[in-house]
């Protein structure tokens, strides 16, 4: 049995925050009712590369789910709406602030068609406060959250992550507001209103920054790789410091292309054994007991030299072969992944990471796959619909309207644009 069979969800959701989320709770189970205006989600064509099929944009963040478009501004689309609401345990929107009143949908008219229903909202500063009317995006968020100006380097321009982690970021937190919520109404029979503001995930993502904000109070943070002080104010940039207690970085190797890194971490564990295996190599033997090195303090304040010495060692091997070596001294490491080395990787086929799947408009492809793993119910992941393709399916088997109704609906407009008029 699937976790989430038995929970309906409307999804007006589009671009890319909303369908993260619902794309999420469909691989759990769920049965997502994707509700389109007739000209469809704006992702369909955005960035195609395949003439006259939708864009891996929306196949990538809209499967498992069943497509029905909708006509809000008529009076007949209106009411499939409200029928639906009643159908349905979540409903989901990220449209701007007053899209949903506008319809006539604010929330307190949808909480009093079905009580029971959880309302989540994506917004891009909330709902309330000065910039609750302003305008987000992914870099924005990014940017007004904390991100960018705790990355890059000291001297260069501040850096958005290419994780999507205002958009996608804030769909995941959503999952976990309506999952709440929808537990808390299955006890109390009421539902609520869920909101999840693009900046304020953000900054729940940047915790570890605020973290040494208020450290910055007290004293300099001595694992950072760059000089601060107490009361410097703002949390530097500072490259690729791992911002933990232990020392990381990345260390470049063979043939020293644009992807030949490995993140390396010097735990104190290791150190000693780390220091016997790369110093005979790099022409310092004694590196082992070298008191500039012989603690976590002394390598944090000649941490430069240490990497230099690691980097050293690091020119004689790629990066699979340096992981090997240290991953047999237990020092925690990686590769640096390119999405070419993971769209092959061994590892990322064998947990259904990178999956293939056929789609009647574009034929084979490839979407990253389900990262949560439930042990009796894993995601079995479908490709996504076609614009409105479940339309008759979701009125007669959701809505049970009869083949007539259905059919003067559709004369009515209820689910098309209405005909251009003549000139």
């Amino acid at each position: 049995m699937e976790a989430l069979k038995g929970v309906r969800i409307l999804d007006m959701t589009h671009v890319q925050a909303g369908p993260t989320c619902s794309q999420l709770l469909a691989w759990l189970g769920a049965d997502v009712i994707k509700v389109e205006n007739p000209v469809g989600d704006a992702t369909r064509g955005q960035l195609r590369d395949v003439p006259g099929a939708d864009s891996l944009y929306f196949t990538m963040l809209n499967c498992n789910k069943r497509s029905i478009t909708v006509n809000m501004k008529s009076d007949e689309g209106k009411q499939v709406f409200t029928d639906l609401l009643a159908t349905c345990d979540i409903i989901m929107e990220n449209f701007g602030p007053g899209v949903l009143d506008r319809f006539g949908f604010s929330w307190e008219r949808i909480h009093g068609i079905n009580p029971k229903i959880v309302m989540g909202s994506i917004k891009g500063f909330g709902s309330s406060g000065p910039y609750a009317d302003f305008k987000a995006y992914e870099n924005v968020a990014q940017a007004m959250g904390g991100a960018m100006s705790t990355t890059g380097v000291p001297d260069g321009p501040p850096y958005v992550t290419g994780a999507q982690i205002g958009d996608s970021g804030t769909g995941l937190h959503l999952a976990i507001g309506l999952l709440a919520a929808l537990r808390q109404a299955e006890r109390t029979g009421q539902g609520q209103y869920v909101e999840v503001a693009m900046m304020d995930g953000v900054m729940n993502l940047c915790r570890v920054k605020f973290r040494d904000h208020q450290r910055l109070t007290r004293g300099d943070l001595p694992e950072y790789s760059v000089p601060t002080y107490q009361d410097m104010g703002e949390v530097p940039r500072a490259g690729n410091d791992s911002g933990g207690g232990q020392l990381g970085n990345a260390i470049h190797c063979k043939p020293h292309g644009a992807n030949d890194w490995l993140y390396i971490v010097v735990q104190e564990a290791v150190w000693e054994d780390l220091a016997r295996r790369i110093g005979p190599e790099v022409h310092v033997p004694g590196l082992a007991a070298d008191p500039r090195f012989a603690s976590i303090g002394e390598r944090r304040k000649n941490q430069q030299l240490m990497w230099t010495l690691i980097n050293k060692f690091a020119e004689k091997y790629n990066k699979r072969e340096l992981m090997e070596i240290l991953n047999a001294l237990d020092v925690p490491c990686g590769p640096i992944m390119s999405t070419e080395d993971l769209a092959g990787d061994e590892h990322v086929r064998g947990r259904d990471m990178w999956v293939e799947l056929d789609h009647p408009q574009r034929g084979k492809w490839w979407n990253v796959g389900m990262p949560i793993k439930l042990s009796a119910s894993p995601a079995v992941i479908q490709r996504s619909p076609t614009l409105g393709e479940h339309t008759d399916e979701i009125l007669h088997e959701v809505l049970h309207y009869s083949k007539e109704k259905i059919s003067s609906l559709k004369s009515a407009g209820a689910f098309s644009l209405p005909p251009k008029k003549a000139a």
